[in-house]
């Protein structure tokens, strides 16, 4: 009797013990596994206040998180452990490769998540994960695991000194795939601690102390992958010679945007939130990578801001010392209108919009005297430039149009003289303009 027989008899012993009485026991004791999770978990989420917050171990929902079928799988081994002193098991032989396929889904599922956002290749990943852990299921309990692996096994090749085999490379990428969701992990928690009650420049700082951890333990899990798979770490010395050659030739642009996102991170040049003027485009930064920055205009355009830019150009920042910043609008009136009123109206106007600083307080000045009439200039003080400056002035401007016009202060047209000979005779001295608003026409028809 070969292999294939002796799988088919265990098969079909396994499967005749479902006819069993004792499967309601075992049915029994997994609901008993179920109610205990849950009740362990709903306790948790209520003590520790994890409703509604993105967290791996609890989600948003008792069962959402991966700490329910981290429990089950534990309380459904001691409950195997218990019974298989007394029954013969038959469901058991089945929920635990499932709750275990279900751990593996789950964790990889919401570390991906919580570490990855907003990435759309997310969901690939999950899925590949997910089709995986339940292959290794079936084959787990349909026992053909141990064939497929020892096939596997047989499957061999040398590379330099150390013998790979197929099983080999599998089990690492297993190993560093497990390693590396690890590291994510532990880099998250310490991420989403780290910056949870951050604001201005610590957030800037602990940001880059966050992307630091996570790249060192990143570093370290593959290494702790390589070195289970049995690959020689001595023989990276040559790649990572050449990989520092490659740096500092072609990829030493790359690399300094890399060192200078460090260092605008570190000594808090520019922070998340600060307003700036970069190449003609002012913004608040929205986000400081590693690579580059996130500058989002008030007209909801976002410009990817290399780093290295950020640290060899001339960058304004409107916000670094002091939030506020200063507007003004000029105004226009006619010769014969009464400055200090006019001065008052404009002051009014300014203060009308809530927008508008108090202290300090908005002041208007006569600022010149005009081709067309006297200008005014009105300067005020905002807090909050990140909102946008065009509705500010749209508002301030329509009110000081209304007390202009309340008052009977009239606001001038240009006007302009244009000179017309018609004799033949040289031109009078002046300008020679077009009128804007009106043509006034001077001269003398000959006899």
């Amino acid at each position: 009797m070969d292999t294939s027989d002796f799988l088919l008899d265990d098969v079909g012993q396994w499967l005749g013990a479902f006819a069993s009485p004792t499967v309601l026991i075992e049915l029994a004791s997994l609901l008993v596994c179920v109610g205990l999770a849950w009740v362990v978990v709903a306790g948790l989420r209520r003590g520790l206040h994890h409703e509604g917050h993105r967290s791996i171990l609890f989600g948003h929902r008792v069962i959402d998180g991966a700490l329910f079928p981290i429990l089950l799988l534990a309380f459904g081994y001691v409950a195997r452990t218990l019974l298989i002193k007394w029954v013969p098991l038959a469901v058991f032989k089945v929920a635990i490769p499932v709750l275990v396929s279900l751990v593996v889904i789950r964790i990889g599922a919401k570390v991906l998540q919580v570490a990855f956002p907003q990435s759309a290749w997310v969901k690939p990943i999950e899925r590949s994960i997910s089709w995986l852990a339940w292959m290794a299921m079936v084959l787990w309990v349909t026992g053909l695991l141990p064939r497929v692996l020892g096939e596997m096994e047989q499957i061999h090749w040398k590379v330099g000194n150390v013998t790979l085999s197929l099983r080999t490379m599998v089990e690492g990428a297993l190993t560093a795939g497990a390693v590396l969701l690890l590291t994510l992990w532990v880099s998250a928690a310490i991420e989403s601690r780290l910056l949870r009650s951050a604001t201005g420049a610590e957030l800037s700082l602990r940001k880059a102390i966050s992307n630091a951890l996570r790249a060192l333990m990143v570093f370290f899990g593959l290494i702790i992958s390589m070195s289970a798979v049995g690959i020689d770490l001595t023989a990276l010395s040559v790649l990572g010679g050449a990989v520092g050659v490659g740096i500092g030739l072609g990829l030493q642009r790359l690399a300094a945007n890399y060192v200078s996102g460090f260092v605008i991170l570190t000594e808090r040049s520019m922070r998340i939130g600060d307003n700036v003027r970069v190449d003609n485009f002012e913004g608040r930064i929205t986000n400081i990578n590693a690579r580059y920055t996130v500058v989002r205009s008030s007209a909801g355009r976002e410009s990817i801001v290399p780093n290295e830019m950020m640290i060899t150009q001339r960058v304004e920042n409107l916000s670094l010392a002091d939030p506020r910043v200063w507007l003004s609008t000029v105004v226009s009136v006619a010769y014969d209108s009464d400055v200090d009123l006019v001065i008052r109206l404009l002051t009014e106007s300014a203060l009308a919009s809530s927008r508008v600083l108090r202290d300090p307080a908005p002041s208007a000045a006569l600022s010149a005297f005009g081709a067309d009439g006297l200008e005014f200039t009105v300067g005020f003080w905002i807090a909050d430039p990140e909102n946008g400056t065009l509705g500010l002035r749209s508002d301030i401007n329509r009110a000081i149009l209304a007390a202009l016009r309340a008052h009977k202060i009239d606001i001038p047209f240009p006007q302009r003289v244009m000179h017309v000979q018609v004799d033949g005779s040289p031109p009078a001295a002046g300008p020679s303009v077009a009128n804007l608003t009106g043509v006034a026409v001077s001269g003398e028809r000959g006899q």
